[in-house]
């Protein structure tokens, strides 16, 4: 079970683990699953919680993440509340304004930034396994492209000259945060099955 209602995430982690020669189900399946609601103060509380909440509920073992963008400038927020930086309901697109906004002539050497990604995976009895993925970059000025989610289109990965939202979702899902966080969490489901 991917634990997401997200359909952008779904699909990019959909595409990470496709290839484990096992069932992948979604949320979608089970829409009577409860909403969880992520409050925990890590990233890692909340994928725990997720996980742990769907495996319980849907009797299957469960997979889930919660990713935070640590901007230096900022302190290290958004930190675990990048979802929802610009509010509840906010769109990415009103999440990636507020940031532009608050790092305003920054200059190039402060708007560092790091992607973190912490991956869980449950069973049902509440058995936890807790792996982490990391994306060093930087803040762009302005957005720039139009692929990936979230804050892809202002964040710049300097090896390779682009935002994570100029890459195609191959490329992305070679190198980003998310897919080096499941990459373990692909070992640890080949170890199982």
């Amino acid at each position: 079970m991917l634990a997401t209602r997200n359909p952008d995430k779904g699909r990019e982690l959909s595409a990470l683990l496709g290839d484990l020669g096992i069932s992948i189900r979604t949320l979608a399946e089970f829409p009577d699953a409860p909403e969880v609601v992520e409050d925990g103060e890590t990233c890692e509380a909340n994928a725990i919680k997720k996980a742990v909440t769907v495996a319980r509920v849907t009797g299957l073992p469960a997979v889930a993440d919660d990713t935070g963008l640590m901007v230096e400038a900022l302190g290290g927020r958004p930190g675990v509340h990048a979802a929802r930086y610009a509010g509840e309901g906010a769109t990415y697109e009103e999440n990636c304004r507020k940031l532009l906004h608050e790092l305003a002539g920054v200059p190039r050497e402060r708007r560092g930034a790091r992607f973190v990604t912490v991956a869980v995976i449950a069973d049902p009895k509440g058995k936890v396994e807790v792996v982490q993925g990391v994306l060093d970059g930087l803040i762009t000025e302005a957005p720039a492209g139009a692929k990936g989610f979230g804050y892809d289109p202002v964040f710049f990965v300097p090896e390779l000259g682009k935002t994570l939202a100029q890459l195609t979702p191959e490329e992305k899902n070679c190198i980003s945060h998310r897919a080096r966080a499941f990459a373990k969490i692909k070992e640890l489901l080949a170890k199982a099955s």
